[in-house]
């Protein structure tokens, strides 16, 4: 039977040693039989969260050219604001208004890798209108950076790791980031067009190791995918942080943590907009990924039999971190999929990529009309969303060559 509820874990559990060998059988329980799930007594601030969901809920209301001034096609970093409706997700819009923060750096130096393009600075609001948003969003992003280290480091321990087993995928100085998101609700969509469509966010599988959600309004619309293929609603809970387990940690456990497809749907008529801070944790840009953790053959084969309880998983996204990708370090994947996601962004400053984008854009409208056999292009969206159902267990975990990060697909 797959999952129909999402666990709620207890962080304080983990820090007392009576209690942490509970916690890790509930956190292992989690990630293979889930990859989706709430961790309550987090460590972080209530009135730093407090003043995260004012602050991001305040840049929203600025005049849309202040919001103009840090528009993320003004750089090449991928940092930055985007209008409503700029983004893509699976070649459907994304029907949300957003700003990209990540960990501080300096600009690259000439002659780094053109990936270091997005180890950059941020592009920060007006202070004269905002005057404690960036005090609030570095404090937050330290204290997030440090619990999902740590959080990465129960992971190792649950999956009779060392706790210290994921560290040699981090730089000293490693870049992790977080989206400000409103979804404005249909009543506010309607007004652009009478054929918009619900989708917050699409279905799609985060990148890198986790992540973390703060759900800043009381809305539903977060939804994650069970191994039937049904959808699964993640409601907000107070004082808790919602985790995702990303394609890069699924990879380089040979399969053993779930990645979990998930999406977000808009706001329904008068429910208002729909806020929320996702978090994503880095991992170093020049990493290759051909070296992966060695997990034990006893956890593999706990993970074999909830694929084989459930007759493998139906997934309505693929899993696109496998071998041969045509990339040799993480940071090219990583740049190729923000060129997708954010094309205006690539038209600027990356139009090479921008132009074998286009290229693949082309070739599958082709193939979805001729597999609809032509007409008015409702087959070839049909097929665009056609669920892609995986039940061959052996393909998750019998290759025990380490997957690289090739092709990542974007983060929500």
């Amino acid at each position: 039977m797959s999952f129909n509820s999402i666990p709620v874990l207890d962080l304080a559990l983990s820090r007392d040693p009576q209690t942490k060998p509970v916690f890790l059988e509930d956190l292992r329980n989690a990630l293979l039989q889930v990859g989706f799930l709430y961790i309550s007594n987090t460590g972080i601030d209530d009135a730093l969260i407090d003043d995260v969901i004012t602050q991001g809920k305040l840049f929203f209301d600025l005049p849309e050219e202040k919001k103009l001034e840090v528009q993320m096609k003004n750089a090449p970093s991928f940092l930055g604001y985007n209008v409503l409706g700029n983004e893509i997700t699976r070649y459907s819009i994304d029907w949300r208004e957003q700003i990209d923060i990540s960990t501080e750096h300096q600009p690259p130096s000439q002659d780094a890798p053109r990936y270091h393009n997005l180890l950059s600075p941020n592009q920060w609001p007006d202070p004269s209108y905002l005057p404690s948003f960036r005090s609030a969003y570095e404090t937050y992003i330290r204290q997030m950076s440090s619990l999902s280290i740590s959080f990465t480091s129960l992971i190792a321990e649950a999956l009779d790791l060392p706790s210290t087993a994921f560290d040699r995928f981090f730089d000293a100085d490693q870049q992790h980031k977080l989206k400000i998101v409103k979804y404005p609700d249909l009543d506010e969509l309607g007004g652009l067009s009478q054929d918009v469509e619900s989708q917050g966010v699409g279905p799609h599988k985060d990148s890198m190791l986790t992540s973390y959600l703060l759900q800043a309004s009381r809305h539903r619309g977060l939804q994650a995918q069970n191994m039937a293929g049904e959808w699964v609603d993640c409601p907000p809970i107070p004082g808790t942080l919602v985790v995702a387990i990303g394609q890069g940690l699924e990879a380089i456990t040979h399969g053993v943590c779930a990645s979990t497809t998930h999406r977000v749907l808009s706001p329904g008529r008068g429910q208002g907009a729909r806020f929320s801070v996702p978090f994503f944790q880095g991992v170093s840009y020049d990493a290759t990924f051909e070296t992966s953790v060695n997990v034990p053959e006893r956890i593999r084969r706990m993970r074999r039999d909830v694929l084989e309880r459930n007759d493998g998983r139906k997934d309505d996204v693929e899993f696109t971190f496998k071998k041969g990708g045509g990339f040799e370090h993480l940071g090219e994947a990583t740049l190729f999929n923000r060129c997708k996601s954010h094309m205006d962004v690539a038209e600027r400053w990356y139009p090479d990529i921008w132009a074998v984008i286009k290229e693949q854009q082309k070739r599958r409208e082709e193939d979805d009309e001729e597999e609809s056999g032509g007409g008015d292009g409702a087959g070839a969206r049909a097929g665009a969303g056609r669920r892609r159902v995986d039940r061959v267990v052996e393909e998750e975990l019998a290759d025990t060559t380490p997957s690289s990060m090739a092709n990542p697909i974007k983060a929500h």
